[in-house]
């Protein structure tokens, strides 16, 4: 197999474009389109239809490219693995989350874990939610968090916990003091919401339509760090869970308990690799200790 032509492969799949592929990886366009014909004419298929000018994956091309980015990726890590050997260094524990959960899970995690195994490297990627299926398919990570359900399903996810989504609002909001809020006592608050692409948008969303609720956008914002702060600015209200909001914002905000009840599930997954790093359970055991200790909080 052509790695290089692999490699077109796989960047014309995540670029989009043709163009953008090839000059990612500094080669011409004739000479990428001539790669893309050898890897082609090798399996016998076509990966793309040529639409114009366009690339348009077949179904085949859909299909191949998991395992075209577990192959390179595989190939990939083989300096780095006899790297290590030779400087006989201690392998890492990796892990890979995306950035809702950064700070209120998975550092906390880390932390404890560093407590119990001190001289214990870890490696951390994070990476948006939209993106993290990708990265998993690289199968570069010994265990991901993340919220549920996976961006992709060629994994079987383990649960940790779920927690009920609460209103968050300023510190002395006049709603902060509340048993619970409903959609009728908010509808007069600007609402800062995430964005489509979030777990937390779409429950809210589909729990909504469920009753025949709508609450109106005054801002939307890409991560829930943002929306934190803004509330802590006074711009509105959004929702949250107790694991995955900042520790830094507990002191400024409060949350409220809404109803009707939401909950956003919480999960762990570990590589496809046959090897496990032995410090793997000791780090689920700190991600459940941290869960536990957030919801009770």
């Amino acid at each position: 197999m052509n790695l290089k032509s692999l490699r077109v492969f796989i960047n014309v799949m995540e670029e989009g474009t043709l163009a953008r592929a090839s000059a990612k990886l500094n080669l011409s366009q004739p000479a990428a389109s001539r790669l893309l014909q050898i890897l082609e004419q090798e399996f016998g298929c076509a990966l793309f239809h040529r639409d114009r000018k366009r690339l348009v994956p077949t179904p085949e091309g859909e299909l191949f490219y998991p395992e075209a980015v577990r192959i390179l990726s595989s190939i990939d890590d083989i300096p780095g693995f006899f790297a290590q050997i030779k400087a006989n260094a201690v392998v890492p524990l990796r892990i890979i989350c995306h950035p809702r959960i950064l700070n209120g899970l998975v550092l906390p995690a880390m932390a404890k874990l560093s407590r119990i195994r001190p001289g214990l490297r870890m490696k951390l990627e994070m990476h948006p939610r939209r993106d993290l299926g990708r990265r998993i398919m690289h199968d570069i990570f010994d265990i991901g968090v993340s919220t549920l359900p996976l961006p992709v399903e060629t994994l079987t996810p383990r649960r940790l916990r779920s927690a009920k989504l609460h209103v968050v609002l300023p510190k002395h909001h006049k709603l902060a003091r509340r048993r619970f809020l409903t959609p009728k006592d908010v509808s007069d608050q600007p609402y800062v919401a995430l964005d489509q692409h979030t777990v937390i948008r779409r429950i809210v969303d589909q729990e909504l339509a469920k009753i025949g609720a709508h609450l109106d956008v005054a801002h939307e914002v890409s991560a829930g760090a943002a929306a934190y702060r803004l509330v802590r600015y006074g711009l509105g209200f959004t929702f949250a869970d107790p694991i995955a909001l900042d520790p830094e914002f507990v002191g400024d905000v409060a949350l409220v308990p809404w109803r009707p009840a939401m909950t956003v599930d919480f999960g762990y997954f570990l590589s496809g690799s046959a090897r496990r790093h032995e410090a793997l359970m000791s780090f689920v055991d700190c991600l459940n200790e941290t869960c536990d200790e957030r919801l009770a909080a």
